[in-house]
């Protein structure tokens, strides 16, 4: 074939071959959310902090990563699921594989703001009044069932999971750090319930359900469960310092300009869709950021890419959005509302290396 000519059959033009044509090479197509590690400390301790609480949550890690996201962020977990799923389990393993201290409020209709934040005392030998600390004091709090504690309990958390303290007799008292608190509740059985108001489930940063396990997990967990729980035997993998010093990583992780103009557009977005009569707030706008940071220091990665955005779009904003009733008659859903939004809106075309620093 070298050195003979070819006409075109369109315009008849003719051209000799080349007696070593050049090979055209087509890179191979890569992940967009593949990228080098860095040198970030989250992603080691994260990994241990997963592979510790698995010994006693059997495959639900994508539920569990979600969760020290959310810890990394310094923010707190709803985790709405039916009852016996593991979810107070998952608080005890978190706590003791934190090594920190750890309480459980149980959440009864007579449940009063004092029983949660503590209350001042007499003590007759001083013949004055102490303040005994309440279970919010705890460095992993449990609020079990948290929709049937009446409004008046629920509000008692508010300050603590923004602000990291509590007011008793107009006394301010700070919350030892890390403060990270998991609420439940259960969707199916609302008799005697007091559902949460949106502005409260605004404070929390992830809302996440455990689901079932399959078949196999199933059976996983009979088998450990055999002779003891394996709760009674979890150690310690990291400190409170650990957590602590990960959290000012996450903070330090690089989010392009571009990205955070992403964030902010599919914000906009869920404020003027036209199945939803309550978008998301500025307090959602933060929420992704620090969310998409935690995922992708708890990945080894230093720096931020939409598509960690689009992972923590759903657990962000699905208990932030409200339906408005003639869209939920039409079987429309607030997840189907997000994946409309994420598809709708245009994704920051630039290359990896342009995200790093």
């Amino acid at each position: 074939m070298a050195g003979k000519k070819v006409t075109c059959p369109n315009c008849g033009a003719k051209t000799a071959l080349d007696s070593q044509p050049a090979l055209i090479r087509i890179p191979k197509q890569k992940d967009p959310a593949q990228r080098e590690t860095g040198s970030s400390p989250v992603g080691p301790i994260a990994e241990r902090l997963i592979a510790n609480i698995e010994k006693v949550i059997v495959g639900k890690r994508a539920e569990i990563e979600l969760t020290i996201v959310a810890l990394l962020s310094e923010g707190h977990v709803l985790l709405e699921d039916v009852p016996g799923v593991a979810k107070t389990m998952l608080a005890r393993a978190l706590a003791r594989s934190l090594g920190c201290t750890f309480k459980r409020i149980q959440c009864p209709p007579d449940l009063l703001p004092n029983d949660i934040t503590g209350s001042s005392i007499f003590n007759p030998k001083s013949a004055d009044f102490e303040f005994r600390p309440g279970p919010v004091f705890a460095q992993v709090l449990l609020a079990d069932e948290i929709n049937r504690a009446t409004p008046r309990a629920q509000s008692a958390l508010l300050e603590a999971m923004a602000e990291r303290k509590v007011t008793s007799d107009g006394v301010n008292y700070d919350l030892a750090p890390p403060f990270f608190l998991i609420a439940t509740q259960n969707p199916i059985d609302h008799e005697g319930t007091f559902p949460l108001p949106e502005a409260q489930l605004d404070r929390f940063l992830l809302r996440l359900n455990l689901g079932y396990p399959d078949n196999e997990q199933e059976i996983a967990m009979l088998q450990r469960l055999r002779l003891r729980h394996p709760i009674d035997d979890l150690g310690s993998v990291a400190t409170a310092e650990d957590i602590l010093t990960c959290q000012r990583a996450v903070r330090e992780v690089h989010a392009d300009e571009k990205v955070v103009r992403y964030i902010v557009e599919i914000i906009q977005e869920t404020r003027e869709h036209p199945d939803l009569s309550l978008g998301g707030s500025p307090r959602a706008s933060m929420a992704m950021l620090h969310c998409a940071q935690a995922f992708a220091a708890v990945h080894s990665f230093d720096f931020v890419m939409p598509d960690d955005v689009k992972q923590m779009a759903h657990h962000v904003l699905g208990h932030r959005l409200i339906l408005r009733p003639e869209s939920r008659l039409r079987k429309k859903t607030v997840a189907a509302a997000i994946e409309e939004i994420l598809n709708k809106t245009p994704v920051p075309q630039v290359s990896a290396a342009a995200f790093a620093r």
